[in-house]
């Protein structure tokens, strides 16, 4: 495919851990609800409807790229397409969020539809990618991302989400190779649809194990940590064979801090932090080895302006300015102004 060559690559630098010019920003969940033209979007569309339908996901993906000097553009879709793929049910209900048909005894898994044809399920989201990728004319790199398979197996037991992840970890406890089989199923999974993205014109790809901090350290090197490490693995094997190599990947393993030196030995070229986790622990941590991305409490967003510019300022300071992608520590919340955002933006641009 011949994509309009790429203006600012910081991010793509970054992340490789090369010498950037000024320091590259993105906010998770920077396409979605806290944007007014993202709401007006959503009055007409169904949730769903606008992550299978290119165009609309690709409009959705700019809007924040329109309104903001953001370093890069994440595909707008979302991590429970591949239980979808899988045959399972999921429907994202207003205040309530996804609801899916859950999985209650490992006999359950012989009703997924496997193995799954990603470019026959999920052929949407590639398109989506191609169409991102002309629309942004160069502009900045695009990311393309997927669930890891213990916050995906998480969501299908729990049938959505929950607070305690109960369920899901009574399979980890009572059927511990029945727990094993499903992720290796959604590792599979995840694997083909990762190399799907980069084949359409991702520039680097997130693995998101959102629910890794309702897990200890030894249910996460058992449950986890192998999938995770055997993705990146596969994925990056599998980029190279279809003509797109040394494609960055990141790992943000929410609430992992006990995982770090774990993580920045899985192969990652860039490792996301949650805003628990001290910027200055984290490098020890890693031993400089990887990016780290984070962290700033979403909530910070909720500051007066002087004191979100300080707190970026701060931010910055601790993780020093190289092998950094700056970023908060989760999604933005939907009711955060985005003038704060602005202002979030440019005084992490504004260091020096």
């Amino acid at each position: 495919m011949n994509f309009p060559a790429l203006k600012n690559d910081r991010l793509l630098r970054a992340a490789r851990g090369e010498e950037v010019d000024k320091i590259p920003v993105w906010i998770m969940r920077q396409a979605g609800r806290y944007l007014p033209e993202f709401r007006d979007l959503r009055q007409k569309y169904d949730f769903f409807t606008m992550c299978q339908t290119p165009a609309l996901a690709a409009e959705v993906s700019i809007q924040p790229i329109q309104r903001f000097d953001l370093d890069a553009c994440i595909i707008f879709s979302d991590i429970l397409v591949i239980p979808q793929a899988l045959g399972v049910h999921v429907e994202m209900k207003p205040s309530v969020g996804p609801v899916l048909e859950p999985l209650v005894e490992p006999e359950d898994i012989t009703k997924l539809e496997v193995p799954v044809n990603v470019n026959e399920k999920l052929g949407y989201v590639a398109e989506a990618i191609t169409l991102t990728r002309h629309k942004l004319e160069g502009k900045v790199p695009l990311i393309g991302f997927s669930g890891a398979p213990w916050t995906l197996m998480a969501y299908m037991i729990e049938g959505g989400g929950s607070k305690t992840l109960s369920k899901a970890k009574a399979w980890l406890y009572k059927y511990p190779d029945a727990s094993k089989k499903l992720l290796t199923i959604l590792t599979d999974a995840v694997v083909d649809y990762m190399i799907m993205q980069a084949a359409a014109g991702a520039q680097l790809l997130q693995l998101f194990e959102s629910n890794a901090e309702y897990l200890g350290p030894d249910l996460f090197c058992k449950f986890a940590l192998p999938y995770i490490r055997d993705i990146c693995k596969r994925v990056k094997t599998g980029c190279a064979s279809v003509g797109v190599g040394n494609i960055p990947m990141t790992i943000f393993a929410k609430g992992a801090h006990y995982a770090l030196e774990e993580l920045s030995g899985s192969g990652y070229d860039v490792v996301g932090i949650d805003w628990t986790v001290d910027p200055t622990e984290a490098r020890n941590k890693t031993g400089g080895t990887v990016t780290l991305q984070g962290n700033l409490d979403p909530c910070a967003l909720y500051s007066p302006p002087e004191q979100l510019k300080r707190l970026a300022s701060e931010m910055v300071q601790k993780f020093g300015k190289t092998k950094y992608i700056a970023n908060l520590g989760h999604g933005i919340y939907p009711d955060v102004d985005p003038a704060h955002v602005k202002i979030l933006i440019d005084a992490i641009h504004d260091v020096k």
